[in-house]
């Protein structure tokens, strides 16, 4: 027992740099983060993952990334989201031989900063025991992409307190998500704050 909490522990720190296999390009033209999968020109501050409407649990993230001092608004501040479905799957789906993950999403802060996804609460997947989990990644201007500490949530039933304390040693208890429901949706906010590719709570 005590070894499987250990591992649930442990996956909640290589979260934070887990990449889906199945995005791996087979042609040098797409091996590329996927996070570049997008126009540009249609992304804003505001976008929602694939399943919004179908899916239990809706969810809503928003907030403000702010550069590094913690306080000036980080406008044009590129945030890509993928995430597992409700039964802890990643829907995976391909177009011209590349893979991807479904259930993903891209916004570009506006000049205050500000960003909201409109997603729902991924589940877990029991046989690997996988927490409940976002992954963010982040593309600054003049920047390579990088990802931050993947985003938790409260009421996940395989976040133990020994994961908790780990986490809080850590220094990243901003990563656990709390929503609220309001109007029948879960709501949370998750602001954020830019520094060399780590992620912080203001």
């Amino acid at each position: 027992m005590k070894s499987l909490t250990a591992f649930i522990c442990i996956a909640c720190f290589i979260g934070t740099h887990f990449q889906i296999s199945a995005q791996e390009s087979t042609t040098d033209a797409s091996e590329r983060h996927p996070i570049y999968e997008y126009s540009e020109t249609h992304l804003n501050n505001t976008d929602t993952i694939p399943g919004f409407d179908s899916k239990p649990n809706k969810l809503k993230v928003s907030g403000t990334i702010y550069e590094s001092d913690g306080v000036t608004p980080a406008k044009d501040v590129i945030l890509f989201i993928e995430q597992a479905d409700e039964f802890g799957d990643f829907d995976l789906r391909e177009v011209n031989d590349q893979r991807y993950v479904e259930n993903r999403g891209w916004i570009k802060t506006d000049a205050d900063g500000q960003y909201t996804f409109y997603t729902y609460v991924p589940g877990n997947d029991r046989r690997y025991r996988q927490l409940q989990q976002l992954f963010p990644v982040i593309k600054e201007a003049s920047k390579p992409e990088y990802e931050i500490a993947s985003f938790l949530f409260e009421d996940d039933p395989l976040l133990t307190k020994r994961c908790r304390r780990q986490i809080a040693k850590a220094n990243q208890l901003d990563r656990i998500l709390k929503p609220k429901t309001v109007d029948g949706v879960l709501v949370v906010q998750k602001d954020i704050v830019l520094s060399s590719g780590a992620e912080a709570s203001k």
